[in-house]
């Protein structure tokens, strides 16, 4: 039990103190003994306070992202947003989650080793509901997808791991692949159960219904690009704008992008009621266009380049010519209305 002193006895304490009488040298070296920090050997901390920093803001993008995908692909208030960024062992991860549920193992190329996303039952079942037609209401159901099921969010997570990658841009080309789903977490089996992983916490809402949407990537994953994970770094690669990594990183996304090639032989104007007494046979004059004349190339909506029709190898082609951009506006043809061919 502590002693209460009273005011004549802390009087004359002050005194002593003053006159020498009382020695302080015991109670300054007590307060400049070093506190002890424990730590456990078993669980080693892999990521520093930046490191989980950085990945909190990173996240933060990715679940701005996914908010306005899912909200758009289920015509529903959805809303993600980040609650925890945590490292602990995949063991303490796998017994954190219900059995069965959602769970995503995804290949993190150019990465090392994958990672897994982990939709909560709740969640899963609502946004099944809402693509199939339903409500969305919420409905305490537990057990396995079924292979319908597993397909409609094989194309959920799909969309998901493109909103990934795009926040993760600033600090690698992440790839990020759907490999399959289990239901039962002992089935996923990734790394060891005693390495670290770092865990990000999505609260998720769909409508009315809420659950958790996790995150789990293990160290040795992310251990390669360790050091890009600090908010010097990503601020400085906003700030360099047009590098020759990210020219070539849009060149490498443009080059897969799909455009229609049309040639044009002519146009004319016609009537709906014309266009229905059309039959086998029939012909259709080109009045602005004559034998001879050169086709027009048209790449997704805009006129590129002129053409001459012929063969390759049996095959109909095109023989690009002039391009349309070098030819004086005032020699184009007037555009196509909506009612014309």
């Amino acid at each position: 039990m502590t002693e209460i002193l009273s005011q004549d006895e802390i009087d004359a304490l002050l005194t002593a103190i003053s006159t020498g009488e009382v020695d302080t040298t015991d109670y300054s070296s007590a307060k400049e003994q070093k506190k002890v920090k424990i730590y456990d050997f078993r669980r080693p901390d892999k990521f520093s306070k930046d490191h989980i920093r950085t990945l909190q803001m990173m996240h933060e993008t990715f679940a701005r992202l996914t908010t306005t995908a899912l909200s758009a692909q289920l015509r529903a208030l959805v809303g993600v947003h980040v609650a925890s960024v945590d490292q602990l062992t995949y063991e303490e991860f796998i017994r954190s989650i219900p059995n069965p549920t959602t769970l995503a193992v995804i290949n993190m190329d150019p990465l090392k080793g994958s990672a897994v996303l982990e939709i909560d039952p709740s969640i899963t079942f609502t946004i099944i509901d809402k693509l199939f037609g339903g409500l969305g209401e919420a409905t305490k159901i537990s057990r396995e997808l079924t292979d319908i099921e597993l397909s409609v969010m094989e194309g959920i997570i799909v969309r998901i791991l493109g909103n990934l990658r795009e926040a993760w841009s600033n600090v690698i080309d992440l790839r990020p692949r759907l490999g399959n789903i289990e239901t039962n977490p002992q089935f996923a089996q990734i790394v060891p159960p005693n390495d670290m992983v770092v865990l990000i916490t999505l609260e998720t809402k769909v409508g009315e219904v809420e659950g958790m949407t996790n995150l789990c990537i293990p160290y040795i994953s992310i251990e390669p690009i360790i050091s890009k994970l600090s908010a010097q770094y990503m601020y400085s690669s906003i700030r360099k704008g047009a590098t020759d990594e990210n020219l070539s990183i849009i060149q490498s996304r443009l080059e897969n992008v799909t455009l229609p090639v049309v040639a044009e032989i002519g146009a004319v104007n016609v009537t709906v009621q014309e266009v229905l007494d059309l039959r086998r046979g029939d012909v259709i004059k080109l009045p602005e266009t004559k034998l001879g004349d050169d086709m027009v190339l048209t790449i997704g909506s805009r006129r590129k380049y002129k053409c001459t029709p012929g063969l390759v190898s049996n095959r109909l082609a095109v023989k690009l010519g002039e391009r349309i951009e070098d030819i004086p506006d005032e020699l184009l043809t007037s555009s196509r209305s909506d009612d014309e061919f």
